[in-house]
């Protein structure tokens, strides 16, 4: 009978992780299998597997968290192995042991080593047992003042669910039912605890490798400092902070050899730190699962971490030599959502998503540097509401720390993402900030430079107005060609004095009403006056400024125009002459910005309440957003109820203001 076992493989999963999988899988020529909810019947991922088995139902819980569904597809498929992927139940013991029990492969870690770390309780006291450096866990019940600030963190899982930071006692109550109804609800696990919370620590992780015959690796370490609630934005291969304390990479990875090994771990791994800025540093957790971030590691050893899992899984034995590290690694990753609004998540569809300048997607580039894109989305996806809003990972190699930000900086900036707002621009500020370029990256990063200043959009006041009039030039050029009589003069040529062409539009910050006409003397606008048109066609807008050629490609889709020009992106959408009275709301009326599902209400109809309350809360795309007042009054409507969807747009509350004065 041959050793080798595997030969298709069912990835438990969905988007660009699948995607992922799937690309190795194909390399070594095994079949590729999919699941998918009706909300991803469309998805890339499914398009390219073999095999597709429909999960029945939208949400995580009706179909990738139902652990009798994908082993039920894996049979029905011919799979003979499943990949969990990140997420969902890549760290479940139950789900692991059920695989192996219906006769299939798990590609992962022994069923033992994933319950010995599924609790952050109990693996933490099993780390300090075993000599690793650990950050005191906290009774939530026995936090007193001078252990302030604390971390609230869910023991069942990770990826910032379930944690809340907490600076005063008296908040200690609230946050803590908060966290408990989170983990409920992404983990099915309510137990939390607390730890002393360093509000300037270093992120630092080991990527370990271990097979069944003995051999353990510490492949690298990560930094993945910049962080927003508690989620990794930005990671990089090697550490800065390590490569400042010459000593600490060989301690980091004796500690992470030691708890690998004293769990009989097999497969690949992450061991997680929290480290201070003298080189100290604490266990924090071992997730049990391939991170989102190893194409940083995989860029800098020249290895293809799914591939080691899967022939670990098949009983084969890792090198005796391990890679040594490379250069340098940088990923982003690139969210559908608004950092300047609180990280509001975004959903629709993305019309058109392109980053140039890529080598490979999902492998390693052959040469000594390049651009790597791991993706789930594509041109027409689109973006729902009950899973993650990560569109994709974008990852830069280069010879040195500088030359890969600078090359990831320049692609993103040159990106044309249309059709759902993102964080691209916030990830171009901080690849090009002074402070990332010095290695000052720890996990107060947002905080301490300003959100407001890192979320500022790439495109100028200026160069949004110049996108208007391009946007208006190229409408103009479009209606020229497809009027039904020929006419070779542009749009709003005029041989005597006449009234300019109007049109307005809209973006996040203003209202750009754009005047123009031509004449014998050639383009005329008091809305840029300093403009030259060089051409325009319905696609391209070439205009000379102050001197300057300058180039604007613009999309439009609907009533929403997408200009993009090497100064930044502009989203533009146009403003109809007349106002649909029926889209016009009360004064007061708080509408959700986002499509989502209501888990709380915090007012009733009735109450007084205050600016800033928060009156209800939504979930969306694996985060919950509090919906707070907009000033002081009377909560007169909230035709809202616990569990009901809603839309982009729908009235949640209504706030009336009080009267102040006296009834006459």
């Amino acid at each position: 009978m041959s050793s080798v076992r595997i030969t298709s493989v069912l990835v438990a999963n969905r988007g660009e992780i699948a995607r992922r999988v799937f690309a190795t899988a194909r390399s070594m020529g095994l079949g590729a299998v999919a699941v998918y909810s009706d909300a991803d019947a469309g998805s890339p991922h499914v398009n390219e597997a073999d095999t597709a088995v429909r999960l029945p139902g939208n949400t995580p819980a009706e179909t990738y968290l139902r652990g009798d569904l994908l082993i039920a597809a894996a049979k029905a498929a011919g799979a003979d192995a499943i990949h969990p992927g990140y997420g969902f139940l890549s760290e479940n013991a139950e789900f692991a042991r059920a695989v192996q029990d219906a006769g299939l492969v798990w590609i992962g870690p022994p069923v033992r080593a994933i319950e010995l770390m599924g609790s952050k309780v109990e693996s933490k006291k099993l780390m300090d047992a075993a000599g690793v450096p650990v950050l005191k866990e906290l009774d939530p019940a026995d936090v007193t003042e001078a252990e302030l600030p604390v971390l609230i963190k869910a023991s069942a899982g990770g990826g910032g669910r379930g944690m809340r930071v907490v600076r005063a006692l008296k908040d200690l109550p609230a946050q803590l039912a908060g966290a408990r109804a989170e983990a409920a609800s992404a983990f099915g696990d309510p137990t939390v605890f607390c730890e002393r919370y360093l509000e300037t620590g270093r992120h630092i992780e080991v990527q370990v490798m271990a097979d069944s015959h003995g051999t353990v690796w510490a492949v690298g370490e990560r930094e993945c400092s910049i962080q927003r609630r508690h989620q990794k934005v930005v990671e990089e291969a090697p550490s800065p902070l390590v490569e400042k304390f010459g000593s600490m990479r060989e301690a980091l990875f004796t500690a992470a050899v030691e708890a690998t090994a004293a769990i009989g771990y097999e497969g690949a791994g992450t061991v997680e730190f929290l480290a201070d800025d003298k080189g100290g540093f604490y266990f924090l957790e071992m997730n049990t699962r391939l991170q989102v971030e190893h194409p940083v590691t995989e860029l800098t050893t020249g290895l293809d971490l799914v591939e080691l899992q899967l022939q670990i899984a098949d009983g084969g034995a890792l090198p005796v030599r391990q890679p040594v590290q490379r250069g340098h690694a940088i990923e982003v990753r690139l969210y559908a959502e608004d950092p300047a609004k609180d990280w509001q998540p975004q959903s629709g569809t993305v019309h058109r998503f392109e980053i140039p300048g890529i080598d490979t997607e999902f492998t390693v580039p052959v040469a000594d540097r390049g651009l790597r894109l791991d993706s789930g989305v594509v041109d027409g996806s689109v973006v729902g509401v009950h899973y993650d809003a990560m569109l994709a990972k974008v990852i830069s190699w280069a010879p040195s720390r500088e030359a890969a930000a600078r090359q990831l900086a320049t692609a993103l900036a040159k990106a044309k993402i249309h059709g759902v707002v993102t964080n691209r621009d916030l990830l171009v500020n901080v690849l090009r900030h002074a402070a990332f370029l010095a290695g000052d990256t720890d996990t107060a990063f947002f905080a301490t430079h300003g959100l407001d200043t890192l979320s500022v959009p790439l495109a100028s006041p200026d160069t949004e107005r110049l996108s208007a009039l391009a946007a208006a030039l190229a409408q103009a050029a479009a209606n020229r060609q497809s009027a039904k009589v020929n006419c070779a003069l542009p749009s709003a040529w005029r041989n005597v004095p006449s009234q300019p062409q109007v049109k307005v539009f809209a973006s996040e910050s203003d209202v750009h009403k754009v005047d123009y006409r031509f004449t014998r003397t050639g383009l005329q606008s008091s809305f840029v006056e300093r403009a030259e048109l060089e051409s325009a066609t319905p696609s391209t807008v070439v205009l000379f400024v102050d001197g300057l050629r300058r180039r604007f490609d613009v999309a439009r889709y609907g009533d929403l125009v997408c200009v993009d020009s090497v100064f930044g992106a502009s989203n533009l959408t146009v403003v109809p002459k007349f106002v649909d009275p029926a889209s016009v709301v009360a004064a007061g009326s708080l509408v959700a910005p986002m499509p989502g599902a209501v888990i709380r209400l915090g007012a009733s109809v009735g109450d007084t309440v205050t600016a800033g309350q928060p009156l209800l809360w939504l979930e969306a795309m694996k985060m919950e957003h509090s919906i707070v007042a907009p000033a002081a009054g009377i909560l007169t409507e909230l035709p809202v109820s616990v569990g009901q969807q809603v839309d982009v747009g729908t009235i949640l509350a209504v706030v009336t203001a009080s009267d102040t004065e006296e009834t006459p």
